[in-house]
């Protein structure tokens, strides 16, 4: 998924991460144009998976 289909995507998969990590909240979750990968950094810690599960895990979701 290249950049332009992740900040497509983002509502639907922000929600979905909400539906299972209910302990992540919105803040957590909120994209900024050209810091997508530290959002997923912050996924990364937040949810204790390594790099590599977070984007597998995203690609599975979209």
């Amino acid at each position: 998924m290249d950049t332009k289909d992740f900040n497509e995507r983002w509502p639907e998969m922000k929600e979905l991460i909400k539906t299972a990590h209910p302990n992540i909240k919105d803040e957590d979750l909120e994209l900024e144009l050209g810091k997508e990968i530290e959002l997923l950094e912050k996924l990364q810690e937040k949810l204790g998976k390594t790099k590599a599960e977070i984007y597998e895990w995203l690609s599975i979701m979209g």
